[in-house]
């Protein structure tokens, strides 16, 4: 716990904001449920909240790709995390891009009530741009983290999410039957060869 006693003896929780983010398949979920679990076993009460469409591996839990899960609370908007964070030390927030951009100052007053919160999310979108309130979250953040893939092309650090079905929309549940981790060379040739 962020705690600090000063001199008249009570502890005073110090809230703050993490954010851990990367591209597809760089371990961010996993990162976000190793910090939890650290939480849970230093007897902190945490609660983990997911956003309700993400319903690819289970609808209760938070999942990461190789299977390691939690339990968390499926919410439609991040104003139900305001009202659902009641006597918390931490808060987890999975998939942070696709919640509104309200998520941003929800972080910001929970961490000013003292709560440790740890965001993960992707960065940027398949197309590279940034992903909703993934630049807002990193702006206000103590500490970020980024993760990162392997490009599954050469080997290299991976920067992107590279889409590999056919659709323009910017939200787009899947796994590696949709996407794939490339790194910055291997996804402007790819790019360069679509355009051709």
């Amino acid at each position: 716990m962020y705690s600090e006693r000063d001199n008249q003896g009570p502890v005073q929780r110090r809230g703050s904001i993490e954010v851990v983010c990367g591209s597809m398949f760089s371990g961010k979920t996993e990162e976000l449920i190793r910090r939890m679990r650290r939480a849970q076993f230093a007897k902190q009460r945490v609660e983990i909240f997911k956003p309700a469409i993400d319903v690819r591996y289970s609808e209760e839990e938070v999942v990461s790709h190789d299977r390691r899960a939690i339990p968390s609370t499926p919410v439609e908007s991040s104003g139900s995390i305001l009202l659902l964070a009641n006597d918390v030390d931490v808060v987890g927030i999975d998939e942070a891009q696709f919640f509104d951009m309200g998520i941003v100052d929800v972080c910001s007053e929970l961490a000013n009530r003292g709560i440790r919160v740890i965001v993960a999310g992707l960065d940027m979108d398949y197309k590279g741009v940034p992903f909703g309130p993934m630049p807002a979250l990193l702006a206000i953040a103590e500490d970020v983290y980024k993760t990162h893939a392997i490009c599954v092309r050469c080997g290299n650090l991976a920067y992107v999410s590279h889409r590999l079905v056919d659709s323009d929309k910017r939200v787009l549940l899947g796994e590696t039957e949709k996407y794939e981790p490339l790194c910055r060379e291997c996804y402007q040739k790819e790019r360069y060869a679509v355009r051709s």
